[in-house]
């Protein structure tokens, strides 16, 4: 028995699964068991009315799972799935309130990854899966880092190999009047735009669905992470330093600053790149036992969208 199978045997049985995505590693299991879906919320401790992702073999199951589905939707799935796109949209009835966290809505996706597409055709029905680590932490981008967070509470965890995406999907919201992105990806709205005709509007309403990774604080490592400005990285490192801290930076360029407490990493300049390496990045700098993680703010642009989002909720954890 391969691993794919076996995997897919352990999500009808009710057990929890890790499985690799393009985006990060999600916990997967069966959508359409409630008591399945608890243990991934409890294995993560994770709220309740927080909602899930589901993920699917291909479009033809959106049907299953939503109603009232636009033609934009159908568009959108042909353009980008299987792909880092979540689209929210009306539930169907039969989708449980555990996968919505009470709402009217569902989020769903196709993931683009050969083993994610693997496991969920062998098993041949939807999948919630949520990052695969400690809720509120840093997201896993590989098998190691999925073990090293939630150990024996996932039954297997499939290898894939490191993330190619590294971030969470983008999230668009179709169940309103007009798409709206609530979670910033790597698809971006131009892209989108492209597709639907009009470029969505971007950020949360007071009516907007709750949606994965929504709140202010997030994707965060245990030691205090704070952004500076790259035209001040230097001083707000020196100060630290002053205080007895030991600091670690990630920055394009170091710091300028020779010192026995200053760990520097490199960061790249491209935003894809600098979104792949993201995670494993600050989990290396979170497992140096620092007491500061300082970052150079990403450039204000929507090419930087995605990556700004994730540090910005991650610096909200030490606020």
């Amino acid at each position: 028995m391969n691993d794919v199978v076996r995997a897919a045997g352990l999500l009808r049985a009710g057990e929890l699964v890790a499985f690799p995505t393009e985006t990060v590693y999600g916990l997967g299991a069966d959508a359409a068991n409630p008591r399945a879906i608890a243990r991934i919320f409890a294995a993560k401790g994770r709220p309740v009315d927080h909602p899930l992702i589901v993920h699917l073999p291909d479009a033809s199951q959106l049907e299953h799972w939503a109603v009232d589905i636009p033609e934009a939707a159908h568009r959108l799935a042909a353009a980008f799935w299987p792909g880092p796109l979540t689209l929210i949209l009306r539930r169907h009835p039969s989708v449980s309130d555990a996968i919505t966290g009470g709402q009217d809505t569902v989020g769903l996706r196709v993931p683009n990854h050969p083993l994610a597409l693997q496991l969920l055709r062998e098993f041949g029905g939807g999948v919630a899966a949520p990052s695969a680590n400690r809720f509120g932490r840093i997201s896993p981008t590989t098998a190691a880092h999925v073990r090293e967070d939630l150990g024996d509470a996932v039954a297997l965890v499939l290898d894939g190999g490191p993330c190619a995406v590294g971030i969470e999907s983008t999230i668009l919201d179709l169940s309103g009047a007009a798409p709206r992105i609530l979670r910033p990806g790597m698809l971006d709205a131009a892209a989108i735009g492209k597709v639907l005709g009009v470029v969505p509007a971007f950020g949360g309403t007071a009516d907007a669905p709750r949606v994965s990774g929504s709140l202010e604080a997030h994707y965060a490592p245990r030691t205090p992470l704070q952004l500076a400005a790259a035209t001040e990285l230097a001083g707000v490192t020196t100060c630290a330093l002053d205080a007895g801290q030991r600091v670690a930076v990630l920055a394009a360029q170091a710091p300028g600053i020779a010192h026995e407490s200053l760990v520097w990493r490199a960061a790249d300049l491209d935003p894809e790149r600098f979104a792949h390496d993201l995670y494993t990045r600050l989990r290396e700098l979170d497992a140096l036992s620092c007491d500061l993680i300082l970052v150079a703010a990403p450039p204000d642009d929507e090419a930087w969208r995605a990556v700004a989002d994730r540090l910005r909720r991650a610096a909200a954890t030490s606020k």
